[in-house]
């Protein structure tokens, strides 16, 4: 049966992070934690002195700061597969986790699912023709090099990038790769992670165009797991159940939700609201238990879509203020801005 060694990066709540690792473990499974470097000492030292003793738990033999958009995220992933590679010989699954996600099912369930096909799990599109990236920057986050932070060092980031297309200093792709793109939530086969183990060690050049990419953690295992997999092999979709609202922003599940959750095909969820205490108890008790009598119905993008759409498409429920003649006053233009904003 699979043996599944979880790839956790975390930044913050320590207490949740051991709670989380302690359910993950809990049936024979593993977990190799890297949590960022730029949280605070005690923090870590918690969840050391929690999880230390633990030999189903390991630690990412470095740890780094880790930024949104920067090559710092796939870095630290990385610490934390060669870890679990080197600290659990039996884990045949890696599946890769935030402090956010929980099981929605049962890890008899998922194991199941995993041993029923021999494949790697991780949405990887064509960079260029997918529809993918719905707004922004697209082949210039491959095409430039990007060395800041676009949320902490904007202005920085954006000059970079204006000079760099002013001076025509665009660079190639390397020759024999298809750039992929796609959730990083996946789960790979120990043979796979070990492949992309050995490929960042045995060329170069692939990592020092991914070093300097934007958003590499959508990119680099996509497009890894695609040069060096059967295509057979792959199943292009993820595990993890997540949602975003219009505006780009993640959506984020309550208590309330826990019917809701169960009912979708995937194994995990994501995201979790740190408040929803007594839905993470539940989620963490039936990972823990032996059910399988999951009803899917997998409505839950469908369901939201129709939810928040109510009251916003071709609907008024206030007067037209415009249609007041009083309420402007005689002969004067009414100018209406519509935006919206993206993330």
């Amino acid at each position: 049966m699979a043996k599944i060694a979880f790839i956790l990066l975390c930044h913050k709540d320590p207490e949740a992070i051991v709670q989380q690792a302690l359910q993950l473990t809990a049936v024979g499974d593993y977990i190799a934690i890297h949590f960022d470097a730029s949280a605070p000492k005690d923090a870590f030292a918690l969840i050391e002195k929690e999880l230390g003793d633990n030999p189903n738990v390991t630690f990412a033999k470095k740890r780094i700061k880790c930024g949104w958009g920067e090559w710092s995220l796939v870095q630290a992933t990385l610490y934390a597969v060669e870890a679990a590679i080197d600290a659990f010989p039996r884990a045949t699954h890696f599946y890769m986790v935030s402090g956010d996600c929980m099981a929605i099912k049962s890890a008899g369930y998922a194991k199941t699912l995993l041993d029923a096909d021999d494949c790697d799990y991780i949405e990887s599109f064509d960079f260029f023709e997918s529809d993918w990236i719905k707004t922004g920057m697209k082949e210039e986050r491959l095409i430039y090099r990007h060395f800041f932070n676009e949320r902490t060092h904007k202005t920085l980031f954006y000059n970079s990038w204006w000079a760099q297309r002013k001076l025509g200093l665009q660079r190639k792709i390397p020759a024999d790769l298809q750039i992929m793109i796609g959730s990083q939530w996946w789960c790979l086969r120990r043979r796979t992670v070990e492949w992309i183990i050995d490929m960042t060690k045995n060329r170069p050049d692939v990592m020092k165009f991914f070093r300097t990419t934007w958003i590499p953690d959508e990119t680099f295992f996509q497009t890894l797991v695609r040069h060096l997999v059967p295509e057979p092999e792959i199943r292009t979709r993820t595990l993890t159940f997540l949602m975003f609202t219009d505006y780009g922003m993640p959506v984020t599940f309550y208590n309330d939700h826990y019917d809701l959750l169960l009912s979708q095909d995937f194994l995990f969820a994501r995201k979790i609201s740190p408040e929803a205490t007594a839905l993470k108890d539940r989620l963490g008790v039936l990972w823990a238990s032996d059910r399988d009598d999951f009803k899917i119905s997998d409505e839950g993008r469908k369901l939201f879509g129709f939810l928040t759409g109510r009251g916003r498409i071709g609907r008024r429920f206030a007067p037209r203020f415009w249609e007041t003649e009083t309420s402007l006053g005689r002969e004067r233009e009414l100018l209406i801005v519509a935006c919206k904003k993206w993330h």
